[in-house]
């Protein structure tokens, strides 16, 4: 069986944010076509954006090959904030995604985290579900295109 790790990433190596971009848009166009929306935020972003985030960044690995990261912030004590879980599709369905964010919670383990994902996304809804979250409101993002967002703990 494949060796699989989660580490941290750092999106200033150029190499890395290259792959990490191109698991980022093939994501977010599954993510576009559950929806129906291709105006996803990280789906139209370029390499130096992404290597200017600011955001915190874990990688999951499968051998020495990348197949998902989640990118968090943490705005407080008490709250992290999922800004995004990508899974390369190739590698999707075979719990990347969960342990990923079961690391982050390890990681840190703040009594509120936050999370968004597309209304119609239903594997991602139901991932968030199954780990405790909440529905705490949908948001209408363009015409009747709605994200939903999460929240766990108080």
């Amino acid at each position: 069986m494949p060796r699989q790790l989660i580490t941290a990433l750092d999106v200033t190596d150029h190499e890395l944010a290259t792959r990490l971009l191109e698991i980022q848009h093939a994501a977010y166009a599954v993510e576009a076509e559950l929806i129906g929306f291709d105006g996803i935020p990280p789906l139209q972003e370029d390499l130096h954006e992404l290597m200017a985030s600011t955001e915190h960044w874990l990688g999951r690995y499968d051998g020495s090959h990348l197949v998902g990261a989640v990118a968090y912030e943490l705005p407080d004590e008490r709250t992290v904030e999922i800004s995004r879980l990508i899974v390369d599709p190739k590698h999707a369905r075979r719990g990347h995604g969960r342990a990923l964010l079961d690391h982050l919670d390890e990681l840190e383990p703040r009594p509120v985290s936050e999370v968004s994902t597309g209304a119609a996304n239903t594997p991602a809804v139901n991932l968030y579900l199954s780990r405790g979250y909440t529905k705490t409101a949908d948001v209408e993002v363009a015409p009747g295109i709605y994200i939903t967002r999460f929240r766990r703990g108080s």
